[in-house]
């Protein structure tokens, strides 16, 4: 009965094929539309994932003050108020678990006929354990480096490809400003960092020979930069108001007073963008959604119309003993089927579309099984929902009116 009735649908809607397809089309637009605007918005979201655990977890950075002469005041970082002493004092905190003493700087790297210009990093080995940076060849320097300003580094991929080429830079000799520095390993890859930066473009040698040898420092000790990492991210807050107290009684700040150092919450930071991005997300996918809420009303529109054209047929199958329910399964299957079809099409129309947005743009996009079920099942309850009005009209048409209907 029912299959017979589901021909009988399909046969109805073939007999005006030009309608049928214009009706599908909103519904082939509306999935098509919303698949792609996931698609996209997943993407950007893991995009922002990604470059936030290529960050590492849990994470603040202490910047040093800056300095004001003559009414002109400087960058954070210039000031030159933290030490490598203030490291050290706060790796002794409740919850910290590890801290990074940083001395970055840029300069020209030199290898035989090759040069390079990338940022140089001069910290400890708590630097690769807070960045969760991997040493993919060779090995990484020790804390006895550190101690003793040995020449050695660790080099990013990207300045490897650009000094080196396809050949192993383990146990080469770079030039840093002129002086020779061993390649002791090839840190793994990063990628780019949340403010655009690549951040394998960079070479990472021992604190005390960024400061003795290669950039040096006004004051002995002093550090730009200190890295922390907490053990959880719950702690976060708990610490950070520690190592502000901290620094505060070290530098003799006395309460009023403007600190000589700024905090700045990584986690927080990135946090934030990951919202704003699942945000931009929904709001795509919001939009898209209206689509398919026109394909909806297309539909209830068409079926009207297909009511009323074929009133007299409804009052021929009613007088024959075809029930209320029978009528109203048949017009909502036709509007079933125009949903179901419309957006089977709108979902090859969405994949196609955003895996040519990637080819075209590289905007990554992720088209995921979730995107895709979301899509069909709000195309096919709109369709239904919208299809159940024109259905119940035509089941609750009087036989006789109806066989009367010119």
């Amino acid at each position: 009965m029912k299959l017979a009735m589901l021909g009988e649908a399909w046969r109805a809607m073939g007999a005006n094929r030009m309608r049928t397809v214009l009706t599908m089309l909103g519904m082939v637009i509306g999935v098509g539309a919303v698949v792609l605007m996931m698609s996209i918005g997943q993407g950007a979201q893991y995009a922002i994932q990604q470059s936030i655990s290529s960050m590492g977890s849990n994470l603040f950075i202490l910047l040093s003050g800056h300095t004001s002469t003559g009414g002109v005041r400087s960058a954070a970082g210039e000031a030159h108020s933290l030490t490598v002493a203030d490291a050290e004092a706060i790796a002794e905190l409740p919850g910290v678990q590890s801290v990074a003493p940083i001395h970055p700087g840029n300069a020209q790297i030199v290898y035989g006929s090759y040069n390079w210009n990338t940022s140089v990093i001069g910290s400890t080995p708590a630097y690769l354990e807070a960045r969760s940076w991997p040493v993919v060849a060779g090995s990484s320097f020790t804390q006895s480096d550190v101690r003793s300003a040995t020449r050695v580094a660790l080099i990013g991929q990207t300045a490897a490809q650009n000094l080196f080429g396809d050949e192993n830079p383990v146990g080469h000799t770079i030039r840093i400003r002129q002086s020779p520095f061993t390649v002791l390993g090839v840190l793994g890859t990063k990628g780019q960092g949340m403010d655009g930066r690549d951040q394998d473009d960079t070479i990472l040698i021992p604190l005390t020979t960024a400061q003795r040898n290669v950039f040096g420092t006004p004051f002995p000790g002093t550090v730009r930069m200190i890295m922390v990492q907490t053990a959880t991210q719950e702690i976060m807050p708990v610490v950070e108001k520690s190592m502000t107290e901290l620094l505060r009684q070290r530098h003799r700040t006395r309460e009023g007073m403007d600190a000589d150092f700024s905090l700045r919450n990584l986690t927080a930071v990135a946090d934030s963008a990951a919202e704003s991005t699942r945000v931009m997300s929904l709001l795509l996918g919001a939009i898209a959604s209206v689509s398919l809420l026109v394909g909806g009303i297309g539909i209830m529109n068409i079926m009207l119309v297909s009511v009323t054209e074929r009133t007299r047929e409804i009052g021929i199958r009613m007088s024959i003993g075809a029930r209320e329910g029978d009528i109203l399964l048949q017009f909502l299957l036709e509007a079933v089927i125009i949903s179901v079809v419309g957006s089977s099409a709108g979902l090859l129309l969405g994949i196609g579309g955003a895996l040519l947005a990637q080819a075209m743009t590289g905007t990554m996009v992720i088209i995921s099984g979730s995107s895709i079920l979301v899509a069909f099942g709000v195309a096919a309850t709109v369709g239904i929902f919208f299809g159940f009005y024109p259905a119940k009209k035509a089941a609750r048409l009087d036989p006789i009116e109806a066989l009367r209907y010119q």
